[in-house]
């Protein structure tokens, strides 16, 4: 594990992003001098949150999810996954005095076709550079072998084994709406198993995921974006966990998971382009599972 430098972090995303995910820092920002925030709701209200980024609070609801997980500013933190950033940027200030923050990324040295993309770059360039922001966070570096199709794009990911902390020495793991990605490449029990091992006894793993209608075939729903709340339940007791609770918080009834692009139909991907535009973004987000797992104290 190793700590931020300008090259050096390069983002795995197992939920495709858009542009649009990307938690860019708003430019008065780096001018303005740091603040140590003591709530959620301080952290959001900093300058460094771009208005795109404010405006996705509605239907991500950061404080009340990253409170039903139980995150203090005292915690050491891991967040797998964490795309353009946009939780980053959330947790990394809100324990950058008093506790730390752990962030999944790839080597470096891997295909600049996956591991080079304009979001991780901006990824690095926001941590190294608005350390004033988001101190010092580390990086547990996932090996991934890539194979590409015919056309050159990334056609399947084989994440490796890996270690994401010493061994209980983690507070807290947070997951953002990536599972059905380690599902769909059948690794969810390798990275939920890692996750475990990382976590003090009574640790915390959180959950959001897209959400599928119970009963429906995972195999089909996750290559939509989407799992019934019962395969992530399975994966996670399988690895050791228990689960201690679930929220609402991040519900949707609007969100018929039936779009032709899957969730990507949904905002901030918006992947049909114009075509019925209005009423996807008047959908929202998706409907996502919220769930609290806990690594036994015993046995």
């Amino acid at each position: 594990m190793t700590r931020v430098a300008p090259i050096a972090l390069f983002v795995l995303t197992a939920c495709r992003t858009s542009q649009a995910d990307t938690a860019t820092i708003e430019p008065a920002a780096a001018a303005a001098p740091a603040v140590t925030p003591t709530s959620f709701a301080e952290v959001l209200a900093m300058p460094h949150r771009s208005a795109d980024n404010r405006g996705r609070d509605r239907w991500r609801h950061p404080a009340e999810t990253l409170a039903f997980f139980g995150v203090e500013p005292q915690h050491t933190v891991a967040e797998l996954w964490p795309g353009g950033g946009w939780y980053t940027e959330i947790l990394a200030p809100y324990v950058r005095e008093r506790g730390h923050l752990i962030v999944t990324g790839f080597d470096p040295n891997g295909p600049k076709e996956y591991y080079g993309t304009a979001q991780t770059q901006q990824l690095v360039a926001r941590i190294s550079e608005h350390k004033e922001i988001f101190g010092n966070v580390d990086v547990a570096t996932v090996p991934v072998t890539v194979e590409f199709g015919p056309d050159g794009k990334v056609a399947k990911t084989t994440i490796k084994p890996f270690e994401l902390a010493q061994a209980g020495s983690v507070d807290v793991v947070v997951t953002f709406r990536n599972s059905h990605g380690w599902y769909r490449n059948d690794t969810i029990g390798l990275v939920y198993g890692a996750v475990f091992r990382a976590l003090k006894p009574g640790g915390i793993f959180g959950v959001e995921q897209h959400r599928a209608a119970e009963g429906a075939d995972p195999n089909q729903t996750a290559a939509k974006g989407y799992l019934p709340e019962a395969t992530v339940i399975e994966a996670a007791k399988a690895a050791g966990f228990e689960l201690v609770e679930r929220s609402e918080v991040n519900a949707n009834p609007q969100d018929t998971r039936d779009h032709p692009h899957g969730v990507w139909s949904l905002p901030p991907a918006l992947e049909g382009g114009e075509v019925d535009r209005a009423k996807y973004e008047a959908v929202g987000e998706s409907d996502r599972m919220t769930l609290k797992f806990r690594k036994p104290t015993s046995g």
